[in-house]
């Protein structure tokens, strides 16, 4: 039997919280229709807030070999070639100035950085929770975090929620840098206009797809931009309110197949 047919040409699904379960394993279920999708003319692209270095282990498990978006859309990768396609980086002293001018208005945070590269690191200063199981390395003196490019900062604050810290800071520094909630305790502050859809319009125009043959699966606010860029934008059931607003639709929780839920029905076996 040939492939049932599926009426977009790409299919970019986010990381943590959508195609990943709170295990940070991929089902089968979910395996089986992207394999599905892709048997059927499609492709699957990766559109992550993680770095490289953060994102490299699920692509190998998943048996990764395309492109992948990551770093927030800073970075292009060839995950077969495993090289960097494209990078762009944080302007370190118009970061610097961003974050004093923050602190200035609602005291210290506590600061993470991602340093640029396939294999740069992530590194953390006193206070700064990291995500469980994602290598990082501590550092008692954040001024080290300056020494070499970087593609993003992190920021958290002991008494300030993520959606008030995001608020707060885009009306001091937005017209600095972007400031995105990516998820839960994850605030970063990124190069202006710099968003998933940026890189994801890049990977599509070297795959020859364009955006009215896209499919975007999401979950934080950090999607948006991908949902605008996207004919056809999901949210998952566990998704920001934010997200979920904007989103053509919404499937179940990442816990819940939500993913294969929509593909399975778009190819006809649901």
């Amino acid at each position: 039997m040939s492939p049932a047919p599926f009426p977009y040409k790409l299919v970019a699904t986010d990381l943590d919280g959508t195609l990943l379960r709170s295990d940070d394993t991929v089902s089968e279920r979910t395996r089986e229709a992207l394999a599905a999708v892709t048997a059927a003319g499609a492709a699957h692209i990766i559109v992550t807030g993680r770095a490289v270095p953060w994102t490299r282990g699920v692509l190998d498990d998943l048996g990764y070999k395309g492109i992948a978006v990551c770093g927030q859309g800073a970075q292009v990768y060839d995950a077969g070639a495993h090289r960097l396609l494209t990078s762009v980086t944080l302007d370190r002293q118009l970061a610097g100035l961003a974050l004093s001018k923050i602190e200035a208005e609602v005291g210290p945070l506590a600061l993470a950085a991602s340093r640029d590269g396939v294999d740069g690191e992530v590194l953390f200063g006193p206070g700064y929770q990291v995500q469980e199981g994602l290598p990082a390395l501590y550092l008692e003196d954040t001024s080290a975090v300056w020494s070499a490019p970087l593609n993003k900062l992190y920021i958290q604050h002991p008494g300030m929620d993520d959606d008030t810290l995001v608020k707060t800071s885009r009306e001091i520094v937005g017209n600095l840098v972007d400031i995105v909630m990516a998820g839960p305790g994850i605030v970063e502050i990124l190069p202006l206009g710099l968003t998933k859809a940026t890189g994801l319009s890049l990977a599509a125009r070297r795959l020859g797809v364009k955006a009215a043959d896209t499919i975007a699966f999401g979950d934080m606010p950090n999607d948006i931009p991908m949902f605008a860029w996207a004919a056809h934008g999901v949210a998952m059931a566990n998704a920001h309110p934010e997200l979920r607003a904007v989103a053509d639709e919404v499937t179940t929780s990442n816990q819940d197949d939500g993913i294969a839920v929509v593909l399975e029905r778009l190819l006809g076996a649901a």
